[in-house]
């Protein structure tokens, strides 16, 4: 069993920058962890208010809040109406690809919601039964999630658009009841057919759900076969329900983790603990609380659109902007900065890409003075490492501060971020500053022993998990306990890389396959981007570590340019060999860059190293499912494939 430094040692490390609420905060919910979570439990509706926070009783599989009991829907929405503010706006749904806008005050959004769940419910659909959510970024997608919460269902998003076999696998995981979905999604360059998506993976599932609900938008109706119900002629007939109390131990939803192969990873999340961990964050992560108006520019297929498209936003009682489109092409670069200006956006989240989509188009930032940002506060950014040039890119031209912060699928908050509504700390470029209440973050070496600070390991989290992270995976304890319990006894292994500075604050590097062994020297790839990144000619980059039979791995880049850039690629790759070399040093061994037109990402904005890393080394690797735009990658493989 690896040392296990006491609670004590490990507050005394972490942000040391701060001697006020940020570290009080910290260390009590480490040392009362009851009584931290209780006093926060106190800012949520409880139809049983619980009477303690932690069960440890089924270690490693911890529960929290084990005897409250709830309605998630309830605390989105009713109560809200229920103290005065129903005629406040809960959801702004702005669509530059199908050109359409749309407002739902709570009292609205709370009658949608209502409603449709008893349409659920006229179709069988009660407390524990799962619904799969196979739909684009419209308010029917929030009106059914919030739905099957009010009917103390399950709900299971897949990403509108995900391959046939990639749904089917999750309908026979979940098993659910219904299906609910749309005639079509809309991209800036085709529109995608669900229907017969839909169709398609259900031929090929073992499992068969009694009913399928599609959603008809106007840009594209879809025909009706027998067993398919429209939504509209289905809620036209439903009565509304009301909220059904769950225990606080009761899932809420099941989001399987992308890129699986094979059976999927459902993670669940249970009910009490997520409420009252978004609830926390919404007021001390990020400044938010009733009556501000927020937007997360991602999608409700991520765990970020679960968490801060939906429920936090909603529990808060503050505005929550839903939008489809692209941060670029839809019609422009100045697409974000359109939808800030025109809701008075009080803080935006996003993640690194999109920033670096932006910077690349309008590296000047024309696009930006283009619009009224006066009621912008924060740009929070998350989802990939942001790198100091991009961080540096946006604070220069928003003039407000930018909080990269770090967390996971699994995780459902932030791991580590800097608290803004709590006490903003002193920002590092290239930190996702500290780790949050509840999150006790170790950086180990390969035996479980902690690293010094300032030294590069595994990022781990002692266990318990705080409220709000995964209990456990869909169905299966111990593939829980195998995939993220096993490789360190006592702790939550995240598959991040980083380290802590002596002031305590982490950073993050990359998943810890990204850490390359160049003739016995351990790089981290993250580092060697950072050098790239810094140049004034380059948009976005990768690193990847190939096999070479002198030195066991060889560092390879790959490098986007911004729009613009007057350089030759000869010049650029001296340039870029060069500052690796000085900044880094001749062991990195780097002298293979190329120049491409785009990297292949997932449609959250991650780049498929991995995937990389497996053509570069002449291996077959399976496309993740949520691959952004595949062609992206078929056009990389001639450079990615060894020279024979």
């Amino acid at each position: 069993m690896p040392d296990m430094p006491d609670v004590a040692e490990t507050t005394d490390k972490v942000g040391t920058g701060s001697t006020g609420a940020y570290a009080e905060q910290y260390r009590r919910s480490l040392d009362d962890p009851d009584g931290f979570w209780l006093e926060a439990a106190r800012a949520v509706d409880w139809t049983r208010r619980p009477t303690r926070a932690l069960d440890d009783s089924a270690a490693p599989l911890y529960r929290w809040f084990p005897d409250g009991e709830l309605n998630t829907a309830h605390n989105a929405l009713d109560r809200h109406v229920d103290a005065g503010r129903g005629e406040q706006d809960a959801l702004l749904w702005d669509s530059p690809v199908t050109g359409s806008k749309r407002r739902y005050t709570y009292r609205e959004l709370r009658d949608e919601v209502a409603t449709f769940a008893g349409a659920l419910r006229g179709l069988g659909v009660g407390k524990g039964d799962r619904v799969v959510l196979y739909l684009p970024m419209v308010p029917e997608a929030v009106i059914a999630m919030l739905a099957c919460a009010r009917l103390g269902a399950v709900h299971s998003v897949v990403f509108g658009g995900f391959a046939p076999r990639e749904l089917a696998t999750r309908v026979d995981d979940a098993r659910p009841k219904v299906v609910v979905t749309a005639s079509c999604g809309i991209e800036p360059t085709r529109v995608v057919e669900y229907v017969p998506i839909v169709r398609r993976a259900l031929a090929d599932t073992t499992h068969r759900p009694d009913h399928v609900v599609v959603l008809q938008r106007d840009t594209k109706h879809a025909e009706l076969r027998d067993g398919e119900l429209d939504w509209t002629t289905l809620v036209a007939s439903a009565r509304p329900v009301d909220p059904v109390p769950v225990a606080a131990t009761d899932p809420l939803y099941i989001l399987y983790t992308s890129g699986t192969t094979g059976r999927p990873k459902g993670v669940v999340r249970d009910t009490g603990g997520h409420a009252v961990a978004l609830t926390w964050s919404m007021a001390n992560i990020y400044d938010i609380g009733p009556g501000d108006v927020w937007w997360t520019a991602s999608d409700v297929g991520w765990v970020v659109g679960h968490s801060y498209i939906v429920y936090a936003p909603l529990l808060v009682g503050a505005t929550s902007v839903l939008y489809e489109g692209k941060p670029v092409g839809t019609p422009d670069a100045g697409a974000f900065w359109r939808v800030v200006s025109e809701y008075g956006v009080r803080a935006l989240f996003t993640a690194p890409t999109a920033i670096r989509a932006i910077k690349r188009v309008d590296p000047d930032g024309a696009e930006m003075a283009r619009y009224d940002l006066s009621r912008f506060r924060t740009l929070f950014l998350a989802g990939e490492r942001t790198d100091p040039q991009t961080y540096h890119w946006a604070a220069e031209r928003l003039g407000v501060p930018v909080v990269d912060h770090w967390w996971q699928t699994e995780t459902g908050w932030a791991i580590a971020a800097n608290p803004r509504g709590l006490e903003p700390l002193p920002p590092k470029p290239g930190s996702v500053t500290v780790p949050m209440p509840g999150w006790d973050v170790r950086v180990l070496d390969q035996s479980g022993k902690e690293r010094p600070s300032g030294q590069e390991g595994a990022i781990a989290v002692r266990l318990p998990l705080p409220p709000g992270a995964l209990p456990t995976l869909w169905g299966d304890d111990d593939r829980y306990i195998e995939a993220y319990l096993s490789r360190y006894e006592g702790y939550y292994l995240t598959g991040d890389s980083g380290y802590l500075d002596p002031d305590g604050y982490l950073f993050v590097m990359g998943r810890t396959d990204d850490v390359i062994n160049v003739a016995g020297h351990r790089l981290s790839t993250g580092a060697i981007e950072a050098v790239l990144a810094a140049h004034p000619a380059v948009a976005e980059c990768a690193v990847i570590g190939v096999h070479d039979a002198l030195k066991g791995q060889l560092p390879r880049g790959f490098v986007v340019l911004k729009a613009g850039a007057d350089i030759t690629e000869e010049k650029l790759r001296e340039e870029l060999v060069a500052a690796v070399r000085a900044e880094i040093g001749p062991v990195a061994a780097f002298r293979d860059v190329a120049v491409v037109d785009a990297l292949p990402k997932t449609r959250s904005g991650k780049v498929l190293r991995k995937t990389m890393r497996a053509l570069a080394d002449g291996r077959d690797e399976p496309v993740p499912s949520t691959i952004e735009d595949p062609e992206v990658l078929d056009r990389l493989k001639a450079v990615l494939r060894p020279k024979r």
